[in-house]
């Protein structure tokens, strides 16, 4: 465990994993990402990148008890398919606590992954998980303080996309990341919502599925193009941008592209996203 401040990659891809010999740079699994405050493990998303942050943590912890919390920017397929998979939720005695602030009315947490786990779709229910799993709804705005996890604070935001999500800001120990995925915005008006959340965070990892030319075909899909994650973390004084949720059709080469057009316009605060990367916050 490291006292620092850490964000790892587990899952960098949107929509459909896509593993392969085409996709090995950046990653095929997708959305997951590990923030490590001090040594606390917070979970964002549970795409298929999440099974191998849960082999990681079932051989570093070994019998030891963990404590995780994870927080879900929304129920879509992507974002979730994963869960069934981590191992640490298979343990007796780990505690975890699944977070959203995102679904739609008359619908909770609870529901939605037993709708996921249930026939037709899949063999086994949430009920299957040995560990003390804690399912909790709220809404998207709140700042969340948990007493566990001393000194982070991470606050909320509702995005832009069908049936809702939440993007989420960590602040610690001084540092602050923002997890803004599935969000779309309005060409030529800067989402404000994106901008209080984001503003003088050192580190902002942002849908960044399309281009802005491929975004003329998929308006209304729900999601952003890198051109629009650099307009707003320039306005929003961000020291880097991590470019998330790539498209599947983007294969390595054609994220080469996509990331040397991004430096030209923000050199030295751009980066992509890759699977198995850990950045550290100093």
């Amino acid at each position: 465990m490291s006292d620092g401040f850490t964000v790892t990659f587990w899952g960098t891809r949107g929509s459909l994993a896509c593993p392969g010999p085409h996709t090995t740079r950046y990653g095929g699994n997708t959305s997951c990402v590990e923030m490590s405050c001090g040594g606390h493990s917070l979970v964002f998303d549970a795409g298929t990148g999440l099974r191998g942050l849960g082999k990681k943590m079932m051989m570093a912890y070994g019998d030891q008890e963990q404590h995780i919390n994870m927080f879900l920017t929304h129920t879509h397929l992507d974002h979730v398919v994963g869960l069934p998979f981590f191992g640490p939720l298979h343990k007796p005695g780990n505690k975890i606590n699944i977070w959203a602030g995102h679904l739609v009315p008359n619908r909770t947490l609870t529901e939605a992954l037993n709708t996921l786990m249930s026939p037709p779709l899949f063999p086994v229910p949430p009920a299957i998980f040995r560990a003390d799993v804690s399912y909790n709804d709220f809404e998207a705005g709140e700042t969340i303080t948990l007493a566990e996890e001393e000194g982070v604070v991470i606050k909320s935001a509702p995005l832009n996309h069908p049936n809702g999500a939440t993007g989420f800001r960590v602040e610690y120990g001084g540092k602050s990341v923002c997890y803004i995925t599935d969000t779309e915005h309005v060409p030529g008006r800067p989402d404000q919502v994106v901008l209080n959340l984001i503003k003088d965070a050192d580190m902002v990892i942002y849908d960044s599925s399309y281009t802005e030319e491929e975004y003329k075909t998929f308006m209304g899909f729900g999601h952003s193009t890198w051109e629009e994650g650099v307009k707003l973390c320039d306005m929003a004084n961000v020291k880097q941008l991590y470019l998330f949720h790539h498209d599947p059709s983007h294969d390595d080469d054609r994220m080469d592209e996509i990331l040397a057009d991004a430096q030209k316009l923000r050199p030295n605060g751009v980066d992509a996203a890759r699977e198995g990367e850990t950045v550290t916050l100093l």
